[in-house]
């Protein structure tokens, strides 16, 4: 650079050297090009985007390369779990758990990998892939609850897990929409055992020490501080409280904060909405007991008649959108109903209903004073009256001159013979 430009720059002002150096543009005219996703593999499992994230780690999808099939793995850092308490020994007491479960409604661990460099844990690989939590599902509805069919079915499959669970002598302690997945066929999977507690073998019952659940979700005997409960009923209240939630989008017990929680939950003090029901108020009230030896057990929640009765569906049947589109693709119009009763076709289908080869009385009159004819049946029994061989010729010729009628004439048979199927 001359001297004679060193002494021009010495007189422009700010402004002047920041468009002599930067080229300004406009926002609208920058074009931001998404990153490139890079293929990540970890052992024979292809890495896909983050489904969700909790306090210990994050959950993404995964694919296994060799069977195709959807996987979800929970990724976790040893240096966020020294943060939590007790976050390895929950872990590790996990995936013990885990590895000798296998029940339909319970998540399931298919493989555990650990990366020795970047110090983290890839367990929990579920062997099917979960759409969502119960609790995404509930907050993505305006009512923030379920039909009561819905919330049935839901609740029978996680009975089911429960039965299991307690039957391999664990607790689990943490019940609650959050922790409970569904699949695309709609299976429900309770998950999320890092607070459970597995029996001793030899125990003489099912009496725990601690608990470590979350607060809306916990019985009177936790709030109220008692050194020793029965860990069954303390799931059975959870779930209790989980289908409170589900059939009615609240909860038995709230609280500004968690003092003021425990001790609403700890005068056991509730009401229940009217439009429940007389039949699931007192299957929330058996599984809400303040008393855990009066509380339900498992066996009397099957046996309630709430729980066996059948419910109808709202919607159990979708109409087909194609229905407009498959008509107008076979030419048909309002006007071909009117053909049912014009006299045309070559059957004509009664309204009464007579059994094929029964003859009614006014036949039989007939019968006795001229010689009997036979008569055409439709499928499901109907008489009908057939046409002369004159007319039968003119359809024959009407139709074969005119195609389009013929197209809806064939269209016209098939109406009438499901009219008739359904008669």
């Amino acid at each position: 650079m001359s001297t004679g430009e060193v002494h021009h720059l010495d007189y422009l002002n700010e402004n002047e050297l920041m468009d002599t150096f930067i080229h300004r543009i406009d926002s609208t005219e920058v074009i931001y090009q998404p990153r490139r996703k890079r293929a990540k593999l970890i052992g024979k499992y292809l890495m896909g985007d983050l489904l969700g994230e909790g306090s210990y780690g994050k959950v993404k999808e995964m694919l296994d390369s060799e069977t195709l099939c959807r996987r979800a793995v929970k990724i976790l850092k040893k240096k966020k779990l020294r943060r939590i308490p007790n976050g390895e020994a929950n872990v590790k007491k996990e995936i013990q758990l885990l590895r000798r479960l296998q029940h339909k409604n319970v998540i399931q661990l298919v493989d555990v990998l650990y990366n020795e460099e970047k110090q983290k844990i890839y367990p929990y690989f579920f062997c099917c892939y979960c759409v969502c939590g119960m609790q995404e599902m509930l907050d993505s509805v305006p009512e923030k609850r379920f039909p009561v069919f819905q919330a049935h079915g839901y609740f029978c499959q996680l009975i089911d897990g429960l039965e299991y669970l307690h039957s391999q002598g664990i607790v689990h302690k943490d019940i609650k929409p959050g922790n409970l997945l569904l699949t695309t066929d709609g299976t429900l999977k309770i998950s999320d055992l890092g607070v459970a507690e597995a029996l001793h073998p030899f125990a003489e019952d099912d009496t725990c020490r601690t608990s470590q659940g979350s607060p809306a979700f916990q019985p009177p005997e936790i709030a109220n501080g008692l050194d020793t409960f029965s860990g069954f009923k303390v799931d059975i209240w959870s779930a209790g409280v989980t289908l409170y939630n589900i059939t009615t989008s609240l909860y038995p017990f709230e609280g500004d904060n968690i003092y003021k929680l425990f001790e609403n939950i700890g005068k056991g003090d509730y009401t229940i909405p009217e439009d429940c029901g007389p039949l699931l108020s007192d299957l929330l009230q058996g599984m809400l007991e303040y008393d855990p030896g009066k509380r339900f057990s498992i066996q009397s929640i099957r046996q309630h008649n709430w729980v066996r009765k059948k419910h109808p569906h709202l919607n159990p049947w979708r109409s087909m959108t194609v229905v407009p589109y498959l008509e107008d693709l076979h030419g048909y119009t309002e006007d071909d109903d009117d053909e049912l009763y014009d006299g045309e076709d070559e059957i004509i289908y009664t309204q009464d209903f007579t059994v094929p080869g029964q003859v009614s009385d006014e036949d039989h009159d007939q019968a006795d004073h001229s010689p009997a004819m036979a008569k055409p049946v439709c499928a499901n029994g109907t008489e009908g009256v057939s046409l002369n061989n004159k007319a039968k010729a003119e359809r024959r010729s009407s139709s074969s001159s005119n195609p389009s009628r013929k197209g809806v004439s064939t269209a016209s048979k098939i109406r009438k013979l499901s009219t008739c199927k359904q008669q």
